[in-house]
């Protein structure tokens, strides 16, 4: 289990810089001491999308599989990673390119414990499995962050972020 974690957060990281580097500025702090007490009343306003259905498996899955599908080229998949831009195409590209190379293709995932986000109500969080090629580095899970968009979702900055990190 110690091997797979690192290759898989090296991939990951890769995905989470397409995320980062095509980010221009970081996201507003949303405390501060003039206003302390509006943000409480807002996030408990925020909190509706709680009451809605979450989405199914697939809907999480689906963007992770079309991530590392190298038969989407890189610029489908720019709506895939919240924040990324045109751009990153290329880098999405290389991500698909070096999970093919180093033998990971094909990869499933599994969507598991699937819950609104704590730090996002509008966001969800998912216990993802990875089954990859490799005999030696087979499965592995890792906690991830999607947000919606357009209708359906996308791999959050943060979850980007902290893949980033721990690839460090």
């Amino acid at each position: 289990m110690h091997r797979p974690l690192p290759v898989a957060l090296s991939a990951a990281a890769a995905l989470a810089a397409v995320g980062l580097a095509a980010c221009s500025s970081p996201h507003p702090n949303t405390g501060s001491s003039a206003t302390s007490s509006l943000p409480p009343a807002t996030s408990s306003q925020v909190a509706a999308p709680n009451t809605a259905p979450l989405p199914p498996p697939e809907a999480l899955t689906d963007v992770l599989t079309r991530l590392a599908d190298p038969n989407v080229p890189g610029a489908s998949k720019v709506n895939l990673v919240e924040g990324a831009k045109p751009e990153s195409a290329v880098t999405l590209d290389k991500f698909t390119n070096a999970l093919r190379d180093n033998g990971y293709l094909p990869m499933t995932f599994n969507a598991n414990d699937i819950a609104w986000s704590d730090k996002n109500p509008s966001n969800v969080k998912a216990t993802i499995a990875v089954h990859t090629a490799q005999a030696n580095n087979a499965s592995f899970t890792f906690p991830m962050e999607f947000t919606p968009f357009q209708g359906g979702w996308q791999l959050s900055r943060h979850t980007a972020e902290m893949l980033l990190a721990l690839g460090k």
